[in-house]
């Protein structure tokens, strides 16, 4: 069984400590429990382990967020990963900081990277794990807002929430997405 979480975000310093790039954030978490470095590799940072017998293949994609879709379905035809199988961690501005939301599938809300991926696999019917950025900003500054760095109180909050999340993705490998869902959501 091989399963490929992506975590999404941008590439570059200057996004690193963004509230878009949280997925990353969740990635580089998983990948520091099974403790497997990330490589160089075709459509980014790479990272293979194995969590109870499963091989577990964690992606940051280098596309940029638009593009998140190219990274996702090359890897998972190149590894040959079953739809069921993949996990895409995303932000959300309509969850409130830090909420947990699992899903089997949804739209893409206006979220580029869900959308790249949408397109790209031809469905909205894939695994995602959204991480609740809340929406804290005033009317025609939601780029700045979701580019910009974490307030204080936020940051205090998220190496629990990081952890929380990286727990998240391993339940799912190892016991489903329903038994993750009703153990997670909300929490």
């Amino acid at each position: 069984m091989k399963y490929l979480i992506v975590g999404l975000g941008n590439k570059g310093e200057e996004y690193a400590e963004t509230r878009h790039n949280i997925g990353f954030k969740v990635a580089e978490k998983i990948a520091e429990t099974l403790e497997v470095p990330f490589k160089s590799s075709n459509f980014g940072l790479l990272a293979e382990g194995k969590y109870k017998g499963r091989k577990v293949l964690i992606l940051k994609p280098d596309t940029y967020m638009n593009l998140s879709g190219n990274a996702v379905k090359f890897w998972m035809q190149k590894e040959n990963i079953p739809l069921e199988n993949i996990l895409i961690i995303t932000d959300d501005l309509a969850l409130p900081f830090g909420t947990l939301r699992l899903k089997m599938k949804g739209s893409d809300a206006g979220h580029n990277g869900l959308k790249s991926v949408a397109e790209q696999l031809q469905t909205q019917n894939y695994p995602r794990l959204r991480f609740g950025i809340s929406a804290e900003f005033s009317e025609g500054k939601q780029v700045d807002y979701v580019l910009g760095k974490w307030e204080t109180q936020e940051k205090e909050k998220l190496p629990e929430r990081i952890e929380k999340f990286s727990k998240a993705c391993l339940s799912f490998v190892f016991a489903g997405i329903g038994n993750t869902m009703t153990g997670f959501n909300g929490k």
